[in-house]
């Protein structure tokens, strides 16, 4: 009879993940940095490099011995900057590379201090990654705060350009600035499952709705009035919905696509849908491991949220600083969430990026197929390869497909910019104007130019529509107060022209304006201290020319003059001929005794949503000494722009349906094993991937090379020490290499085979690939099959199978790991080791050596 423990070892089967769909970016466009002293660190990067699809030259290792919190800028510069443009550029990566992906136990805050305020500063670790260290130069901040202040060179060129990364970078040197984010939380396990959070939401289309609070913290509650600009623009996306509530928590709320709040700090309760985003504005949201009593951004990335931000000094409540609302609807156009956090804060040289930046839960790809090119195909020479892509939607064209070979760019097969003499066709309330595209025309200036030709005179004064550029984006805007969105139309469309093919195209969010739901609101400020006996007055005349009179007096002995204004707010707002759908409501007071200074402000609010309701007229006036900010008549309408009715236009270049022939010179790279993939760009500045690959051999110098597993199996231990050989077919051989995650792993010179060790533990836990390049003296070069190995910890329980009855135990092993083999002829009395097995491959096998009749049981187990 034969038993086993359950408390062994198993085989662990290689997980085959598809891969997901990409917007702006794809695993190929990824460095993956991880520190080699922390093995959580380079656990998370095998892992991200395994999930989203990561070529393994573009893991770079670095070694930081110090804590995760902070280091030096000459640290930062040494131990991190330093190793990734060396490595990118000893790898030939710098032409692919957009996204840095930081992996746990790297520091988030960099110092420079040189003891002078004017020359230090402390940054994010991110955001040097993105544009470069920036000074503080205040020589008189705030409370003494060098933090608090916007050196002008903290400006992100990058920041509400919806562009191309590369092609409106954030600071000149495009070169050396990529898109950067932290990926950590406060454990391995919460790391990983937000790498699957983001996996999981390429497009996912999730229907929850994003909120954006009105808290009570006035010194903190300064981004609800970007609300109802991102809530229209994402209505007339409609996808989902951007709801502004007055809380400043997440108590029942469900399910969120998206949270932004303005307040010190709360408890969580709700929960997030894979791809969110969600943010804090407060001193020290970016203290991820610090315990500060602020809200902070690790406390959303633990509560399920993909991607959030924070600062990690104290920043002064300047909005430029923090991620604004139009992060959502840039998320809602398919950006991924990279691309949505870097072009939402204006200046985030004091903010940290963490989460996972390649989610894109909007990105809708093309689809696409090899022609003709079967996998394990063998190619020599110079070849026409054929691919077919098929845009998701008309509105949608592939603009660009390039060829990579092994994860390594290798050019652009081809790329449609707009068709000179396409054009394109805009009719706004029954009025039409055309736009021919000129020569070496970008969607960029097609949607700049076009601007040009809709808010010219002899067109907008018949329109009465404004038009704003926005990258490949076009906001028009209502100038009529008379109209309303239904009576509004708008009509596009492309025609080929006298071009051979029609390659531009532009296409509208509706046939017609859309309506806000905005309220109109004026904001008013009142300074200097009261006295006794000092009035306020309003008076609040109606859109049908109704006047009301409120007038409030300060109370004998009152210094504070936001009392006094909190009189006035709470007689409008209970005056009955003010509290109809035509009256008004007065909101938001800020006191700013708490800021050093006398009196406060407020806001004055149509009851109902529109332009033509904003206008409602008031004036304050006082028997003095106070300041009234604006004086005089006015109307409702500070922020007309989200009164207005509103349209989209967006231009894209590219075809539908691209059948093309791909050149390759097989005789420019190594014989031998390779994957071929090509990757299909959305026409537009979101820029969608969708990537098709191939394995395929090359054949053209009639010698071959292998590359042979003495101690490794697809499964194989953390401890054990992995051993390869590699051979070849021909003499004059002067290197071989062998390569894996994070680049080469050893070389032999002029010798004819060469064996290589590797210690399992070096590259940690997850799926690696092992491959040789053997060169000739000729510089001719062969590349071999693949091993993949999955590197494991700990065991999980397996089965035990008996081959004959001497009796012969096989069981899925661990390659490098021990086993122990032990029996009993009676189980009550114990067990005894017999024997010691380590498997150099991914099955075990151990053979009884004592023939005795006697009955025994048997187990197995790791020690």
């Amino acid at each position: 009879m034969i038993t086993w423990c359950r408390n062994v070892a198993a085989l662990l089967i290689a997980a085959v993940f598809c891969l997901p769909v990409f917007a702006g970016g794809s695993g190929l466009n990824v460095a993956v940095v991880v520190n080699q002293n922390s093995t959580n660190s380079v656990q998370l990067g095998n892992y991200y490099c395994e999930r989203r699809g990561v070529p393994p030259q573009n893991l770079i290792r670095i070694n930081w011995t110090g804590g995760n919190l902070t280091w030096t800028r000459a640290e930062f510069e040494t131990i991190l900057r330093s190793s990734l443009t060396n490595a990118l550029n000893a790898r030939i990566l710098t032409n692919q590379i957009e996204f840095v992906v930081l992996c746990m136990d790297i520091p988030y805050r960099i110092t420079e201090t040189t003891g002078s305020s004017a020359t230090s500063g402390i940054n994010s670790t991110t955001a040097a990654l993105f544009y470069g260290f920036k000074l503080d130069g205040c020589i008189s901040c705030p409370a003494g705060f060098p933090s608090c202040n916007l050196p002008l060179d903290s400006t992100s060129a990058y920041a509400g350009s919806e562009s191309i990364f590369r092609q409106m970078p954030p600071i000149s040197a495009s070169s050396n600035s990529w898109l950067t984010f932290l990926l950590t939380a406060t454990n391995l396990s919460k790391a990983k499952a937000l790498v699957d959070l983001g996996t999981v939401s390429d497009a996912s289309f999730p229907t929850q709705n994003v909120f954006l609070t009105r808290s009570y913290d006035v010194v903190r509650n300064i981004r609800f009035v970007q609300a109802d600009n991102v809530i229209l623009n994402t209505r007339l996306r409609g996808n989902y919905g951007v709801v502004l509530i007055n809380t400043y928590s997440d108590f029942g709320l469900g399910p969120m696509l998206g949270f932004q709040d303005g307040v010190q700090q709360f408890n969580m309760y709700g929960s997030y849908v894979p791809g969110a985003m969600a943010d804090n504005l407060t001193s020290f949201s970016g203290y991820l491991f610090e315990s500060v009593g602020h809200t902070t951004a690790m406390d959303f990335i633990n509560n399920g949220a993909t991607a959030s931000y924070g600062t990690i000094v104290e920043p002064c409540a300047y909005p430029d600083k923090f991620p604004v609302a139009q992060n959502y609807f840039f998320q809602a156009r398919g950006f991924s969430i990279g691309e949505c956090y870097y072009q939402s804060v204006t200046n985030p040289y004091q903010g940290i990026m963490v989460g996972e930046p390649l989610a894109a839960p909007f990105a809708l790809p093309a689809s696409g197929s090899w022609v003709g090119l079967q996998d394990g195909a063998i190619l020599a020479g110079t070849t026409n390869l054929s691919v077919q892509f098929n845009s998701a939607s008309i509105a949608l064209p592939v603009g660009q497909v390039d060829l990579f070979l092994d994860g390594q760019w290798l050019n652009t097969v081809s790329n449609i910019p707009p068709r000179q003499n396409n054009i394109l066709y805009v009719t706004v309330n029954g009025s039409q104007t055309n736009y021919i595209i000129p020569a070496s025309a970008t969607i960029k200036s097609v949607a700049s130019n076009l601007v040009l030709r809709l808010n010219g005179n002899s067109y907008s004064n018949v329109t009465k529509v404004a038009a704003i550029a926005h990258g490949d984006r076009i906001e028009l805007q209502n100038l009529n107060i008379t109209k309303t969105g239904a009576g509004l139309p708008i009509v596009v469309s492309n025609h080929l022209g006298t071009a051979t093919a029609l390659n531009t195209f532009i296409s509208a969010t509706g046939s017609n304006f859309l309506d806000t739901t905005a309220l109109g609101l004026r904001n008013f400020v009142i300074t200097n201290t009261v006295a006794n006996g000092t009035w306020l007055q309003i008076v609040v005349t109606k859109t049908n020319g109704a006047a009301t009179t409120i007038a409030v007096t300060n109370s004998s002995g009152n210094t504070d003059t936001s009392v006094l204004i909190q009189s006035l707010m709470t007689a409008i707002n209970t005056n009955p001929s003010l509290m109809a759908a035509d009256g008004v409501m007065a909101e938001n007071l800020i006191n700013y005794i708490p800021f050093g200074l006398t009196g406060g402000e407020f806001n004055l609010l149509a009851r109902s949503t529109g332009w033509a309701e904003s206008q409602i007229q008031a004036v304050i006036t006082d028997s003095g000494p106070l300041t009234i900010i604006p004086s005089g008549t006015q109307r409702l309408d500070e922020n007309f722009n989200d009164l207005r009715q509103r349209a989209h236009i967006y231009i894209t270049a590219g075809l539908t349906n691209w059948n093309l022939t791909v050149p390759f010179n097989t005789v420019t790279n190594a014989d031998g094993y390779h994957k071929l993939t090509a990757v299909a760009y959305e026409g537009s500045h979101v820029r969608t991937q969708e990537r098709i690959s191939r394995n395929i051999r090359i054949a053209n110098n009639g010698w071959t090379a292998a590359l042979t597993c003495l101690m490794g199996g697809a499964n194989t231990a953390l401890e054990a020490t992995l051993q390869f050989l590699v051979t070849q077919t021909t003499n004059n051989i002067t290197k071989i290499e062998l390569f894996s995650t994070g680049g080469s792993l050893g070389v032999s010179n002029n010798v004819s085979s060469a064996t290589f060790s590797v210690a399992a533990s070096y590259l940690g836990i997850g799926l690696h690939p092992f491959y040789a390049v053997v060169t000739k003296s000729d510089g001719k070069q062969y590349r071999t099959y693949t091993k993949w190995i999955r590197i494991v910890g700990e065991e999980t329980p397996f089965s035990i199978s008996v081959l004959d009855p001497t009796p012969t135990l096989i069981w899925p092993a661990t390659a490098g790991r021990g086993y122990q083999i032990l029996s009993a002829t009676n189980i009550t009395n114990g067990f005894t080791l017999r024997s010691g097995v380590t498997p150099t491959n991914s099955s075990a096998l151990w053979s009884e050596t004592n023939n005795s009749s006697q009955q025994r049981y048997y187990r197995v187990k790791t020690p």
